[in-house]
């Protein structure tokens, strides 16, 4: 009995071992016209095993790829697409580096350092003043999704002070929004009551006996 893994290993092993070895007779035929009848012909076994890539735009291209990939490229044919290059499929994608920005205040995320950092850059007028009352009232969004808890007007006035580095301030006669319009209390869903059901079988039915 010969088992999977002693045999050679398959490129693509989603198509399976019978694709695999046509690829691998497709090869060794001579005669050139014959050898893309029968390259057309495997890409169409291709195609009825996984239908669902023809909802794709280029289904047909990624089969004639997937076909010269499980050949290891050594099947010469005329395609309707150019062969792909071993190398470029073959290498692997650049890492895509973390970011390494510090933000000190996690619940607020980057993106409010930012927006504060535009509103620092901003000229001193109605719309910076409307801006800031903006952010701040963010913040405080963002600080009770992270904890319910009631959260005091100081404490969001203190870590805006501390995130612009004392640059924005909130005019004296500015009130943020109450901490239950920002972020409702959450219902809590009542539960019907279900009336007991008599499913004791000893229990008699005396209306019915007299």
């Amino acid at each position: 009995m010969e088992y999977n893994t002693q045999r050679e290993k398959m490129f693509i092993p989603e198509y399976g071992r019978n694709v695999q070895k046509m690829i691998d007779y497709a090869i060794t035929i001579e005669d050139r016209e014959e050898r893309n009848r029968t390259a057309r012909f495997i890409v169409s076994v291709m195609a009825n095993m996984h239908p669902a890539l023809r909802e794709t735009n280029d289904f047909e291209h990624k089969l004639w790829d997937h076909m010269h990939i499980m050949a290891d490229y050594k099947l010469d044919v005329d395609g309707p697409f150019d062969k792909p290059e071993a190398q470029l499929v073959k290498e692997h994608p650049d890492r895509i580096p973390y970011s390494e920005d510090h933000i000190r205040y996690k619940h607020y995320g980057k993106n409010m350092e930012k927006m504060i950092q535009a509103a620092i850059e901003m000229e001193e007028g109605e719309e910076k003043s409307a801006l800031v009352t903006i952010i701040a009232n963010h913040m405080k969004k963002s600080y009770l999704n992270w904890n319910r808890d009631a959260v005091s007007d100081g404490l969001i006035i203190k870590q805006l002070d501390d995130l612009s580095d004392n640059q924005l301030h909130l005019a004296q006669d500015v009130e943020l929004t109450d901490s239950s319009i920002l972020v409702p209390p959450q219902k809590r869903s009542k539960k019907k009551k279900q009336s007991p059901k008599n499913n004791n079988p000893r229990r008699r039915n005396y209306s019915q006996r007299y």
